[in-house]
Order: C-alpha cells, then sequence, then structure tokens
C-alpha cells in the first residue's frame, strides 16, 4: 500500500470519527463500527474478512478490559457505599491540604500504577477522584488528571510493566538501571503532565450535564460510622500486593513448583481483581452491618452506567484491528524507517506511529523495540535502558480515539469527545514530548 494514500487513509478515518461524534452527535459505538468497516473496504481488505477483523479486536480488548471494569467497578461502590472512600479522602485532605489534593492523587497514581495496567488502576482510583473531588469541593478534572497522567507514565516507562519488559529485553537493557532512570525521567513529567497540566485544564474545560458514574460513587452525605483507614487501604491495594507477588514468583520459588503457580495465578490481573472484590463485599459489606442482599443490589446497579464504557472500549479496540489487518499501520511504520533520523527519535516515531494506528500503548511498544532492537545491536554511543524508556514514551503519544482509556476516561469523567481531545489527548502527548526530550538530554551522561 501507498504510504502517502495509508497515511491519508488513516487520518480521514480519525477525522470522521471525531466530526461524526462532535458534531453531528451520533452514537460513538455506531460510528467507531462503521469507520472501521468503511476504513477496511478502502483499503482493499476483502469483504469477507472485514467484520472479522472488528470483532477479533473487540474480542480481544473485552475479554481482559471487560472484566477489568465490572469488577474494578464494583470494588469501587463497595468503597463508596461502606465510606471506605471517604475515609481515604479525609486521611489524604488531612496530610495533604485541599490546595494539593492533585499532587496526593499525582503520588498514589504513581505508587498503584508500577506493578498493575493503566485501566485496573483507572478503575481502583477512579472511585477515590470521585469522592476526593466532591469533599473537597475541587474540579473532578484538577483531581483525574494528575492521577491518569501517573498511571499511563508508570505503565508506558517503569517494570514490570509487559511492554516495558518486551522491550527491555529486545534492547538487553539491565532491569535495575531501566527503573531508576524511569524513576528519574518520569517523575518530573508526572509533575508537568499531571498536577501543573491538570490545574490549567480544568480551569479551562468544564463537563456538561449529570455524571451517571458520579452519582453513584458519590453518597450525598458520608456515613456516621467510617471504617479503618488501615483496612480500607488494605483492601484497595491488595489487587495491587497479588499483581506484584505474581511478577515476582519466579524470583521468590523455582518456575513451574506449586508455589509458583499459586502465585502467577492469584497474581493475574482478573483473579487479583476477583480476590479483592469479594474481599470487600466481606471488609466493606457483611463487616460493616449490611446484608447479602443489599450487596447483591450494590453490585447489580453500579454495572448498568458502565455499559456503554465496555462498548466503546471494545469498538475502540475493533478499530485499532482493522488499521493493522488492512495494512495501513504496517504502510506507515516503514515510511518511517526510510527516514534517517537519530536511533532514539526513530524508537520514539516507530511507537507513536503504531499507537496511532492500532491504539494500544503495549502493541506500540513492543512493536517498535522488535523493529529497532537490531538496529541497536549494531550501533554504539546509545543507551539501552533509555533506548527502553523513549519507546515507552512514543507508547503513548497523542492519546488517540482507538484507545480503550480514551473512551474509558471520556465516560467516566462525563467528558464530550472534542473535551477529551483536549484533556486527555494532550495530556499523552506532553507525556511523550517530554520523555523524547528528556532522554534525549540524558542520552548525553548516560551510555
Amino acid at each position: 500500500m501507498n504510504s502517502i494514500f495509508a497515511i491519508s487513509l488513516a487520518t480521514a478515518a480519525i477525522v470522521s470519527v471525531i466530526i461524526l461524534i462532535a458534531r453531528f452527535r451520533i452514537n460513538p459505538f455506531i460510528v467507531l463500527f462503521s469507520v472501521s468497516i468503511l476504513l477496511a473496504l478502502v483499503a482493499g481488505m476483502p469483504a469477507d474478512r472485514v467484520v472479522g477483523s472488528f470483532e477479533a479486536g473487540a474480542g480481544h480488548v473485552l475479554g481482559h478490559v471487560g472484566t477489568v471494569i465490572a469488577l474494578g467497578t464494583m470494588l469501587g461502590k463497595m468503597l463508596a457505599e461502606s465510606g471506605g472512600a471517604d475515609r481515604i479522602v479525609l486521611t489524604i485532605s488531612t496530610l495533604s491540604g485541599r490546595r494539593h489534593v492533585d499532587w496526593a492523587m499525582m503520588l498514589i497514581g504513581l505508587l498503584v500504577g508500577l506493578p498493575v495496567f493503566f485501566e485496573v488502576g483507572f478503575v481502583l482510583l477512579i472511585p477515590l477522584a470521585f469522592v476526593l473531588a466532591d469533599r473537597t469541593q475541587t474540579p473532578l478534572l484538577r483531581v483525574a488528571l494528575p492521577m491518569g497522567a501517573a498511571l499511563s507514565i508508570t505503565h508506558a516507562l517503569i517494570p514490570p510493566h509487559p511492554a516495558a519488559l518486551l522491550a527491555l529485553s529486545a534492547y538487553h537493557a539491565d532491569i535495575g538501571k531501566t527503573i531508576l532512570l524511569g524513576i528519574a525521567i518520569g517523575t518530573p513529567i508526572a509533575v508537568i503532565a499531571g498536577p501543573v497540566f491538570g490545574r490549567f485544564a480544568s480551569a479551562r474545560v468544564i463537563p456538561e450535564g449529570v455524571n451517571p458514574l458520579a452519582k453513584q460513587f458519590v453518597n450525598s452525605k458520608p456515613p456516621g460510622n467510617l471504617p479503618g483507614f488501615g483496612i480500607t487501604v488494605f483492601t484497595v491495594l491488595s489487587p495491587v500486593i497479588l499483581m506484584l507477588a505474581g511478577s515476582m514468583a519466579d524470583r521468590v520459588a523455582a518456575p513451574h513448583t506449586t508455589f509458583n503457580n499459586i502465585l502467577h495465578f492469584v497474581g493475574n490481573t482478573d483473579i487479583a481483581l476477583l480476590l479483592a472484590t469479594v474481599l470487600s463485599f466481606y471488609v466493606l459489606g457483611h463487616a460493616r452491618g449490611f446484608s447479602r442482599e443489599t450487596v447483591l443490589r450494590f453490585t447489580n446497579e453500579c454495572l448498568g452506567p458502565t455499559a456503554l464504557i465496555m462498548l466503546l472500549v471494545g469498538a475502540g479496540g475493533g478499530f485499532g484491528h482493522v488499521l493493522v489487518d488492512s495494512g495501513v499501520s504496517r504502510s506507515i511504520t516503514d515510511t518511517a524507517l526510510g527516514a534517517h533520523v537519530p536511533l532514539l527519535v526513530l524508537a520514539w516515531m516507530l511507537a507513536a506511529i503504531v499507537r496511532v494506528a492500532c491504539g494500544s500503548s503495549t502493541v506500540a511498544m513492543a512493536t517498535a523495540s522488535g523493529i529497532v532492537a537490531p538496529i541497536l545491536a549494531r550501533s554504539t554511543g546509545v543507551s539501552a535502558e533509555l533506548m527502553v524508556l523513549v519507546t515507552g514514551a512514543g507508547s503513548v503519544a497523542f492519546g488517540p480515539m482507538n484507545d480503550a482509556g480514551f473512551w474509558q476516561l471520556k465516560e467516566y469523567l462525563g467528558l464530550t469527545v472534542p473535551q477529551t481531545l483536549k484533556t486527555w489527548s494532550v495530556l499523552e502527548t506532553l507525556i511523550a514530548v517530554c520523555g523524547l526530550v528528556f532522554c534525549m538530554i540524558a542520552s548525553i551522561f548516560v551510555h
């Protein structure tokens, strides 16, 4: 496929999605599905493969994210109804002060985001963001954007995230050095894209209408008898602890032993969230005086508002899969490879292009590192650890509409498509550009 045609086709598809949703107010799922089909047909994909490609992409994303959203929403509902969210918010606002709650959420996002995927950390922390914003009378975006920035940065830059580990292996980088450089470079980026940009954006972008998710997570008045801070935090962090244990399984137990298998099993994202949710039924439900019928009602009613989120997340995955299967993604990537640019810039650029083409930062990082690694092996004077970080930075660029996180954030925060582009897409691009700049500066001193 001609590269100019591929770039034009991808651009036309993205612009069409924006116009149809924002200007003509057509249902986003219908728009994503229709544009994906038309793009595939125009790109020359056989008609009998088009729908299957979209379904495969949607199913692949929903197979993981759908379960995460459902379990995370239930856990968040129990946290809200029991007063656990109020207890955490009260402690955070007391320690940080009302003027610095955005900084507190950034730090929490960095800690929680270390061992978990972005989607998991988001559904775990978004109830806290809702309650914290309500109780401190702070704009929701000022609290939620720093949290999202921190989760995105840890997801892209710092092992043990799977994509970072794949890049680490491809570039033969040292994991300890990568983590230290990732923290050193990622922390100032989190400050710039988090509290600094969050304050700027929240003063200019105001969500419209009533947010049904905010209504279900924020009680009009906090319960009088709040649960303890320690047990509440333990319940929220229990999936993080389990996932961290799973990632360290091979270091603490011989592979394929019973203990190793158990650690891998409970450290699985879905299993860890399931165990945490069941734990919340007792700790934040039964132990707080709620009957089984009441807990069942909570878990049933909280899933309603997430239906559209799941559909849009799946549709975004289908859109990305069609871009890959139709050959559009490959043509754009080949064009980037033909450009003669510094290796750090090439890795960043390839990751950013694949990110726009398929939506997934994990796929973008894995693909770009796989392409650039053989070139790095024949080069000298370039730090393998910085190559991991700059590839990760490029993998979150632009926050495109074929990324599940775009629609997840849009729906949870009650934003329109243009508002999401002005906030989340700009934030993700800020992370990517700052990551490239900081890695280029660091390359002067690190070899």
